[in-house]
């Protein structure tokens, strides 16, 4: 009997091994089911990103430059963008702009030109756009294919209906200054380059102008520009030149750069989202780039412009329902965000790291901010607000000269003694 009991104890024993074995083999094959299919996922979105080049450049900062022909690009993917005829340049630009240009030339504080890397190394032929070729580690490192290029939901800094001093619910925090209560057709600004540093790998610090339109729910229209530092999305700490747009509030619509089919690029010289340099170091040399982005009063397209010679492209008025029409609200300023690592307030910083009370050399700026009327025309804006989440971490102080017209200050190291 003894004997017996023990055979089936080892029946058993052998069974439940037999058992154990099987669900390893099936939790591995699943894992491996997993990961091909998801490498399956990032190579046809790759294959979708990444158009045929006509010559490929290699930045001296890793990236590489694919000149893609102008009629190749991510754009044409778009449904109704199929039969779409390229506009090489806008039917107007504002009116006061070229007065401008020279007027922002030659500020009191001395700044510098700036270029991007891959400049080094070559250029694009014509015809062409240059555009960066996405990597197989960049697409991994974030949440999901679906989601690579793309802003969380609800990262946009909303001054109206916000309490002083109230921590952003979604991690995003802003320093901001903003005009709202009438029709604007456009912005312009010309912003100081740093190089924040970022704590982790999925903070960002941007500097940026923002042309918004509609209710900041659901419906929110937005257009970016400007300069960031985002480890997750290019996977270095680099200053980069960046473009964003979004129709539904950064659910399922828009996206950064050319990651997506929206935005229409017709410039050969300056690539979205390479590396830009020099950049600014305390009390010493002060880099700036100028973004301006308006309505064409013609065909109702939202053209960019950077710096005083290059028109980048533009984003179809179809992609927007507000913006189809005009902005009701424009931003200027810094947003990060803050993963509370620790429990604690990030230190990733915004803009130089320092508060806008150092001033020039020190704190980073924003000068020469104008909109564009109904009637084309660069205004200085009327009735600049400023928006900040918790000044004691980042802040903004505005001000106006003769040659920086309206400008502002904005920044900080965020966590610190009075940032816990």
């Amino acid at each position: 009997m003894g004997a017996t009991q023990l055979c089936r104890g080892e029946t058993w024993r052998a069974l439940l091994l037999v058992f154990c074995l099987w669900g390893l083999i099936s939790v591995s094959s699943a894992a491996r089911l997993g990961t091909s299919r998801q490498k399956f996922e990032v190579r046809k979105h790759l294959n979708r990103l990444n158009k045929p080049a006509v010559k490929s450049i290699q930045s001296p900062d890793g990236d590489i430059i694919d000149c893609v022909h102008i009629s190749n690009q991510p754009a044409f993917d778009h449904p109704f963008l199929k039969d779409h005829k390229i506009q090489m340049r806008p039917n107007f630009h504002p009116e006061g702009l070229f007065e401008e240009n020279k007027l922002s030339e030659g500020p009191k504080e001395r700044t510098n030109p700036i270029n991007q890397l891959w400049h080094a190394n070559g250029k694009c032929p014509e015809d062409t756009i240059p555009i960066r070729r996405t990597k197989e580690d960049d697409v991994l490192r974030a949440s999901s294919v679906k989601r690579y290029g793309r802003k969380k939901h609800k990262s946009f800094a909303k001054p109206r209906s916000a309490q002083p001093d109230l921590i952003n619910q979604s991690g995003h925090q802003h320093a901001i200054a903003y005009v709202e209560g009438d029709k604007y057709y456009g912005a312009k600004a010309t912003i100081n380059v740093w190089e924040p540093r970022i704590q982790q790998p999925n903070e960002f610090s941007l500097s940026q102008l923002w042309i918004l339109g509609g209710s900041f729910g659901e419906d929110l229209n937005s257009i970016e520009a400007g300069w960031q530092v985002s480890p997750d999305l290019y996977g270095d700490n680099n200053t980069r030149l960046f473009t964003y747009w979004t129709s539904d509030a950064y659910q399922a619509t828009g996206c950064y750069n050319l990651l997506c089919s929206g935005f229409i690029q017709v410039n050969s010289q300056i690539a979205m989202g390479a590396s830009i340099s020099p950049v600014s170091s305390l009390r010493n040399s002060q880099y700036d780039i100028s973004i301006l982005i308006w309505k064409d009063p013609k065909e109702g397209h939202w053209w960019m412009q950077f710096g005083n010679d290059y028109v980048l492209g533009y984003w179809p008025s179809f992609l927007f329902s507000y913006l189809a029409d005009s902005a009701s609200m424009i931003e200027w300023g810094g947003e990060v965000v803050n993963s509370e690592p620790n429990g604690q307030h990030t230190s990733t910083q915004m803009g130089s790291g320092r508060f806008p009370e150092e001033g020039f050399g020190k704190a980073s700026y924003f000068r020469n901010i104008h909109v564009v009327d109904s009637s084309n025309n660069l205004k200085a804006p009327k009735g600049l607000g400023t928006f900040t989440e918790q000044s004691n971490c980042y802040d903004v102080q505005t001000g106006s000269n003769g040659d920086w017209g309206h400008y502002f200050y904005y920044g900080g190291p965020g966590k610190n003694s009075n940032c816990p």
